[in-house]
């Protein structure tokens, strides 16, 4: 059976290659000034640009984020939970082949080890992945749930996905004739 991963859709994207951030900073200033905004909405976010990644020798924006889980559980989640979302919001939906000439591996973002936007990230939250063994996630975490219904309850913003664990892969990845798909729909 083909596994997959997830990334939501940029607003502008040029080309048909997701790559890091610190990436196009070099290539396309403009679109990393764009996307690093939401960096800045907090005092500790910042942090996040100089994070460094064990075992992948690399920074937070050096690497392409995904979500190891089909978003339709976190649309179902947050739509349970009665929050206000997008529904029509594109993921890629990426076969894990197109990462064969990366260097990849799973952050194991969990709410027992997790310190904050400023903190280092432990050696062993991070599992360098064989993408020959990889499976996506089958359900959304209970913490994570746990986290949208307390912000909810604080009125807060926050994040999408906290607590489930991110593929993080270090290099471009291919999505010239990936599948567009929208969270709302399990396809």
């Amino acid at each position: 059976m083909q596994e997959f991963i997830y990334h939501m859709v940029p607003k502008e994207l040029i080309g048909d290659k997701l790559i890091p951030l610190n990436s196009l900073k070099k290539t396309y200033p403009n679109l990393y000034d764009e996307y690093t905004k939401k960096y800045f909405n907090h005092p500790e976010r910042p942090n996040l640009l100089r994070r460094e990644i064990p075992q992948l020798n690399g920074l937070w924006n050096d690497v392409v984020h995904f979500l190891p889980l089909h978003p339709y559980h976190v649309y179902k989640a947050l739509k349970s939970l009665e929050i206000k979302i997008r529904e029509e919001q594109a993921f890629f939906k990426i076969p894990i082949e197109n990462l064969k000439l990366n260097k990849n591996a799973i952050y194991l973002y969990s709410k027992e080890k997790y310190k904050g936007p400023a903190a280092e990230i432990d050696e062993d939250e991070i599992k360098v992945l064989n993408i020959k063994n990889y499976t996506e996630l089958k359900e959304i975490p209970s913490d994570t749930i746990e986290y949208y219904k307390a912000e909810r309850d604080k009125g807060n913003p926050f994040g999408l996905f906290p607590y489930i664990p991110h593929l993080l892969s270090l290099g471009e990845i291919d999505i010239k004739d990936v599948k567009i798909i929208t969270w709302n729909r399990f396809e």
